[in-house]
């Protein structure tokens, strides 16, 4: 018999809140958490991107300072997102007296496209600067890309397995998809998923610049991410971190939990096409979408709705487009959160799981900020101008990443 595995816990802190109830918020009433940055190395290097998406509240607002000075920003958000994740899904955090969950069946999966490039930079500027005996004995445990996912574990003290997946900006679904994978299979009746990243930098937004990915739309920051656009010039960078508590049905229903959703299906690929480019033909794309209707026994009639990855790239958009209408048809409805987000890479694919789940369990679908004129060449029906209330069966959430990693996350209603 196969295990079905549902979704009892929801945890966020993005540009738009530091919290699921203000995210959503946010995505459902058409805010923006972009805006222009305040950073005296914006002159130094002359860069031509000068807008972001940093978090709507700081991590020294939520954990002690002296949490804080041993975590990479990316950690910290990380065990922000998982700490709101789990006290939603009914739980305390443990203690010497009390384990809510057996160490033993809890796991944790939680991706992030970079790891800690802050601490990183940081240190080796202390290094340059003061030599050695400056650089912090954590720089380590604080720069590793599984540093995130360790944090929670930690925290939650979840012995049953611990995974940090880095597949670029599909990371956070695949750590969904990893904890999916986990209590199928036997090895945890519990686990905490998602991603996390911070890594709003002058060497990232550097890169991504001669790239000609971001956008450069600095004197309108709140119209700079505009999915499906015409006139979209590029994504905006983004930080923050998204946590779901996962459990087998049987777990959560003998403990009388709240269940959003089922995470019924996933669908994993890659292209081996290109090092940044997706293929042109979708193939990686549209056989994820493909893969995560078969594994959920789901047909693609039954999808209400697709959370597009739909960065703004000229590109990329339109790729995708082609993707999901090769995949679910010419009919196909579709969102793409980025227009109030940004792009938060590592931590995109589980926030906008959560943004996916939402979605079914009230009933409405966000509209896409910033869409005014309808890209010709996306030939769908894109939800635009205000929510659309629709009770859904399933939806489909898509992430993907720079490497030619191809996610889709199949949810369907509890």
């Amino acid at each position: 018999m196969t295990t079905e595995v549902v979704i009892t816990g929801l945890g966020a802190t993005t540009p738009l809140g530091g919290d699921v109830a203000s995210t959503w918020d946010g995505v459902l009433n058409g805010a923006t958490g972009i805006r222009r940055l305040e950073a005296e190395w914006l002159d130094r290097y002359e860069l031509p991107a000068r807008i972001g998406a940093p978090l709507a509240v700081e991590p020294s607002e939520v954990l002690p300072r002296v949490q804080l000075r041993r975590m990479d920003r990316c950690e910290a958000i990380a065990v922000i997102a998982a700490r709101e994740a789990w006290a939603d899904a009914g739980f305390e955090l443990p203690t010497d007296d009390s384990e809510p969950v057996d160490p033993d069946r809890l796991g944790v999966s939680l991706g992030t496209g970079i790891g800690g490039p802050l601490t990183l930079l940081q240190q080796d500027d202390l290094l340059e600067t003061g030599g050695v005996r400056k650089v912090s004995p954590l720089t380590v445990p604080m720069l590793m890309p599984n540093g995130p996912a360790a944090m929670v574990s930690l925290d939650l003290r979840a012995r049953a397995g611990v995974h940090s997946p880095a597949s670029a900006c599909a990371s956070g679904a695949e750590g969904l998809a990893k904890g999916w994978d986990m209590i199928r299979q036997g090895h945890a009746d519990v686990v905490v998923a998602g991603g996390a990243e911070s890594c709003i930098h002058p060497i990232t937004i550097a890169g991504f610049a001669q790239a000609r990915t971001l956008s450069t739309r600095n004197d309108e920051p709140e119209r700079a991410s505009r999915p499906f656009d015409v006139d979209r010039d590029g994504f905006v960078m983004g930080e923050g971190a998204g946590a779901v508590v996962l459990e087998s049905a049987e777990h959560a229903r003998a403990r009388g939990a709240r269940i959003y959703a089922r995470l019924a299906g996933v669908g994993i690929t890659s292209d081996a096409y290109h090092i940044t480019g997706s293929h042109p033909d979708g193939i990686g794309q549209v056989g994820a979408m493909r893969k995560a209707l078969d594994s959920a026994g789901l047909q693609a009639s039954d999808i209400g709705h697709v959370n597009a990855h739909a960065t703004s790239t000229v590109v990329g958009d339109v790729g995708e487009a082609n993707s999901v209408r090769k995949a679910l048809g010419a009919d196909a409805v579709v969102t793409a959160p980025k227009g109030s987000l940004g792009h938060l890479v590592g931590g995109a694919g589980a926030v906008e799981s959560i943004v996916t789940i939402l979605s079914l369990y009230h009933g409405v679908i966000p509209a896409t900020r910033n869409l005014e004129n309808l890209d010709p060449k996306v030939e769908l029906d894109v939800v635009a101008d205000k929510p659309r209330h629709v009770e859904q069966t399933a939806a489909l959430n898509n992430a993907f990443g720079f490497g030619g990693h191809n996610v889709a996350l199949a949810f369907a209603r509890a």
